[in-house]
């Protein structure tokens, strides 16, 4: 019995190295992409955060910032943003609170996150 157990500890790892079935090339084909497409994904993935890291300790620029950057500020909503973008150039981001678009408590949130370049 205890020579059974050693021999079958011994023959195990071998059982893995014994040839895998053939993959037929559509199933290949198919594991293949599906790979390429998680890849790819995640390389996406992997691009956006490099660029919001990058970013994080600059301020975004009112002037030249996209919608979807502008709502990403604290307060900041569809109608605020639009307003913003509405109201470009802005000769100062201070001016967001004297054109009414933001009261002094909501500007003062973010005033450190934007710029008016």
């Amino acid at each position: 019995m205890r020579n059974t157990i050693i021999i079958a500890c011994l023959l195990a790892p071998l059982a893995a190295c014994a040839p895998q079935q053939q993959q037929n090339p559509a199933q290949l084909k198919q594991e293949t992409a599906d790979a390429t497409a998680r890849f790819k994904s995640d390389a996406k993935a992997v691009a956006e955060g490099v660029k919001e890291g990058w970013n994080r300790n600059n301020p975004l620029d009112i002037n030249s910032a996209s919608k979807d950057q502008l709502l990403h500020l604290p307060g900041i909503n569809d109608e605020r943003a639009d307003k913003i973008m509405r109201g470009r150039p802005w000769h100062g981001s201070h001016e967001l609170v004297s054109r009414h678009v933001l009261s002094q408590e909501e500007y003062e949130k973010i005033e450190d996150q934007i710029t008016a370049k």
